[in-house]
């Protein structure tokens, strides 16, 4: 299936979970293909590659995909900010897929962007809660085609290595005040009740952004910020772990869950977003409601202890990223989604 896909640029030196699946997606998309992206900080700029184009801004990117029009039976927009290059690149009797990746589209869309989605002829995303929240918001598309494309990252590490000596919960991601609802606040709130029934546990806090500072003064005993580290840092800490624990309000999927069930970590997450449907508790993990200081120290406690129960849900933790959330598993979703609309 030939695919023109237009995103945000995949080669940024930092980027955040829209990149990275779609950097999956791409090596998972067969010849022909042609990638369209944006970004300032690009770290390829112009022609990264014969099938590769990056533009400065979004408008940029809209008249560079235009090159393209009409050699390509399917686009995939992987971002909803570009469906405003949609008439540029649109031909008749060419296909439309739109890839929903969370809280970018949980809004209430104005008439303009309105009629830019009735020209999508699929809508993809990454789970069925963010569907949901879309069509809650978009009633209109509630019977729209649509299907959920689980994200995957890696193929299964080798072995599940065994976690360090120090009870540690990890939370990773952003700290950034727009995005407020990843539950470092909740975490850090019911840290007190976790070290005073478990002495040694840590919750490590990697990351960095201008809500650091306040979380800072917020945080007592046994709470370490690391900072933002390279991704073989944050695999070190996460394999020291004993859990990842984030339980946010706002996940669309969270690729962040998928790093640690491919190591055998349980997962904390809430029982407001796509969390549960990633971990499927209690079988690779816990989900709470963050606002219940008692049952998020209680779930925290019960992750951190040793034992046999730590160990099922590890090997179960291990054993669900290797059966639904491999690379392989989410590039052959997304093929099969794209196909099916080309054929329509």
């Amino acid at each position: 299936m030939a695919v023109l896909l237009l995103t945000p640029c995949l080669h940024e030196a930092a980027f955040g979970g829209v990149q990275k699946a779609g950097q999956v997606a791409w090596e998972g998309l067969r010849a022909p293909r042609q990638m369209v992206s944006y970004g300032k900080a690009c770290t390829l700029p112009g022609r990264a590659s014969e099938s590769e184009r990056c533009f400065s801004s979004k408008w940029r990117a809209a008249l560079g995909a235009a090159a393209w029009r009409g050699r390509y039976p399917v686009t995939l927009i992987w971002h909803i900010g570009l469906l405003k290059a949609l008439p540029l690149v649109q031909t008749r009797g060419s296909r439309v897929a739109l890839f929903l990746h969370g809280i970018e589209c949980w809004q209430r869309f104005h008439a303009w962007m309105q009629a830019l989605l009735g020209r999508v002829d699929l809508f993809l995303s990454n789970s069925e809660y963010t569907w949901r929240r879309f069509v809650e918001c978009n009633p209109r598309w509630r019977e729209a085609a649509h299907r959920t494309v689980s994200l995957g990252i890696e193929e299964p590490a080798r072995t599940a290595p065994a976690p360090g000596a120090t009870p540690a919960a990890l939370i990773t991601g952003r700290m950034e005040r727009r995005e407020d609802y990843k539950g470092h606040r909740q975490l850090i709130a019911a840290w007190p009740e976790v070290v005073r029934r478990v002495p040694a546990a840590e919750l490590w806090i990697v990351g960095d952004g201008d809500l650091r500072p306040e979380l800072e003064r917020l945080a007592g005993r046994g709470v370490r910020f690391f900072g933002a580290v390279p991704d073989a840092d944050k695999e070190r800490l996460l394999a020291a772990a004993r859990c990842l624990a984030m339980p946010s309000r706002g996940e669309g999927f969270g690729l962040v869950y998928l790093e640690a069930m491919r190591f055998g970590r349980p997962c904390l997450v809430s029982d407001a977003d796509a969390g549960r449907e990633v971990i499927a508790p209690p079988e690779a993990g816990l989900a709470v409601n963050p606002d219940d200081r008692a049952a998020l120290a209680d779930a925290l406690v019960r992750l951190l202890m040793p034992g046999a129960a730590w160990d099922a849900w590890s090997a179960r933790a291990r054993q669900r990223y290797e059966r639904h959330f491999t690379a392989a598993h989410y590039q052959t979703r997304l093929r099969d989604a794209l196909t099916s609309l080309g054929s329509a």
